[in-house]
């Protein structure tokens, strides 16, 4: 057992994690996430009906992508009890499901990473990084590098939030703050990164229309946030980091593996065997032969990779829309390489094997994806979010404020809208044609709109149960800790979300009263 001298240590109490504590039981007493779903699924059907008797509705403009121009758009209260209604909830049951990209995207993923992790492929890797980096620098490589997850758009949650789990658990370190870490750097920072990303051209684009409404010569490029990016990407690296270390890891105090709800791989440090050293060996000799072979798919002007028409990469372009299918490969490939190298994989069956053995552990959550994707679907129906998103808008618009007090508002109101909306570019699209102009009207960089936009949209993405990967936490941290459920998650996550909101929001007040500019 990790840590037996302290595992009987009774972690020190303090008001907040005696808070976090009491939201852990709340939220584990409440009823499996399945049961969850059904139930905000009947109280959508009850309210929607509600407001369609009361025939609430509200009109607003919205960018239209294809011709960049605005459409007056009325939005009425959809009732999911009418007949019409019934009709759309018999007829969605399959193409809810088959539309909701998160499943999808899990099993591809875990197609390769099954193989990896059963060839022994991502245990010796961590524990060599483990060995290779000193021990304080664990925690910020982990929350950096899920930062930076994004620009692979949710492979993040499906590579690297397992990976931390596991490489705490390498150390001693709790896994559960592993879990947390990784939730928090894919989830809460979503919307920054170090490099340009696909979700920076959509919502650049959707600015900028949202600019002409009021001025036709004004624009702003891609990097229009990217020094607010690198430096928010930086900052929030350094909270998760010291979040983990003093708030999260105390409270947890030391891991007992006999809480597990399934047998954990022996803990054998920072060695590694000679075979190991070989699989490892294979396994960096066929990356760098995948490497090879990618720099040629996508480089050369005219590669396969490349957008046919305007030749981006970045963005646009099928590699960037495929790249889930490269994180696979990658897996699959140094996995098996690892596993000859290793021994661990003698037969073709041995792959097969762990490609069923992966698929075969995600039942459970797939189930879970049936009626979440049933549930976003009606709330979308109903058009709720809509509603609200506008109704908060309007008023957030007609507060007699300052402009950097209106910024800190949208914000707010963004964060706590995320709760219930989340699709990043759905919620700009309303948001950007009636805060955008308003702000130019005011000389307000678009800029800095877009980055109030940014911090708005993080933190909240990690504890709202919407997020469709929240199930797939629930149930890696159900691996490490039986009794873990939604409460669990909640209150390992919470901590960030509070911190990372406030110093976002202190370091977006800061950059804007200094007058930095915000990117290229």
């Amino acid at each position: 057992m990790r840590a037996a001298s302290e595992a009987d240590t009774e972690p020190v109490r303090a008001p907040a994690r005696t808070l976090l504590d009491a939201i852990e039981r709340i939220g584990n007493s409440i009823p499996h996430p399945i049961v969850i779903f059904l139930i905000l699924i009947a109280i959508t059907m009850a309210v929607s009906h509600l407001l369609y008797l009361l025939d609430v509705s509200v009109s607003f403009q919205v960018i239209n992508l294809k011709t960049h121009g605005t459409d007056t758009v009325t939005a009425r209260a959809n009732s999911l009890l009418t007949a019409e209604g019934v009709r759309h909830i018999y007829t969605r049951l399959v193409p809810n499901f088959m539309g909701f990209s998160a499943a999808g995207l899990l099993i591809v993923a875990m197609i390769g990473v099954g193989v990896a992790e059963e060839a022994g492929l991502v245990d010796a890797s961590i524990r060599k990084l483990v060995a290779i980096s000193p021990p304080w620098a664990l925690t910020y490589i982990l929350a950096f590098v899920g930062i930076l997850s994004s620009v692979a758009a949710d492979a993040g949650y499906l590579v690297l939030i397992p990976l931390a789990g596991s490489a705490f658990l390498s150390v001693g370190r709790h896994p559960l703050a592993g879990l947390a870490l990784g939730m928090a750097g894919v989830a809460g920072a979503f919307s920054v990164n170090m490099l340009v990303k696909p979700l920076d051209a959509v919502l650049t684009e959707l600015t900028n229309d949202a600019i002409h409404i009021v001025n036709p010569s004004l624009s702003i490029a891609v990097t229009a946030n990217l020094w607010f990016s690198i430096v928010s990407v930086i900052v929030l690296t350094v909270v998760i980091a010291v979040v983990t270390t003093r708030t999260l890891e105390p409270r947890l105090g030391a891991y007992r593996e006999d809480h597990a709800s399934e047998s954990l791989p022996p803990h054998r440090g920072g060695q590694l065997s000679a075979d190991e050293a070989r699989g490892l060996r294979y396994a960096a000799a066929v990356l760098l032969a995948l490497a090879l072979a990618f720099c040629l798919l996508t480089l050369p002007p005219g590669a396969p990779l490349r957008n046919p028409a305007t030749g981006a990469l970045v963005g646009d372009s099928p590699f960037m829309s495929g790249m889930i299918g490269l994180i696979m490969l990658l897996f699959l490939a140094t996995g098996i390489a690892y596993g000859i190298g290793a021994g661990t994989i003698r037969r073709t069956t041995d792959v097969v094997d762990a490609m069923t053995k992966a698929v075969s552990g995600l039942g459970g959550t797939i189930l879970l994806f049936v009626v979440i994707s049933q549930f976003v679907d009606y709330f979308t129906y109903s058009n709720m979010p809509t509603l609200l998103a506008v109704k908060t808008a309007d008023v957030l618009k007609n507060a007699n404020i300052g402009p950097l007090w209106l910024l800190l508002g949208l914000i707010l109101i963004v964060a706590v809208l995320d709760l219930v909306f989340t699709p990043a570019i759905a919620t700009w699209a309303i948001f950007a044609p009636v805060f955008v102009p308003l702000f130019v009207q005011l000389s307000v960089d678009p800029a800095a709109v877009l980055a109030a936009y940014r911090v708005g949209d993080g933190p909240i993405n990690s504890i709202t149960p919407l997020n469709p990967y929240f199930a797939l936490i629930v149930g890696l941290a159900r691996k490490y800790e039986r009794n873990a459920g939604v409460g669990t998650v909640v209150a390992l996550v919470l901590p960030y979300v509070v911190w990372m909101l406030a110093v976002w929001i202190l370091l977006f007040a800061a950059w804007y009263l200094s007058g930095l500019p915000w990117g290229v």
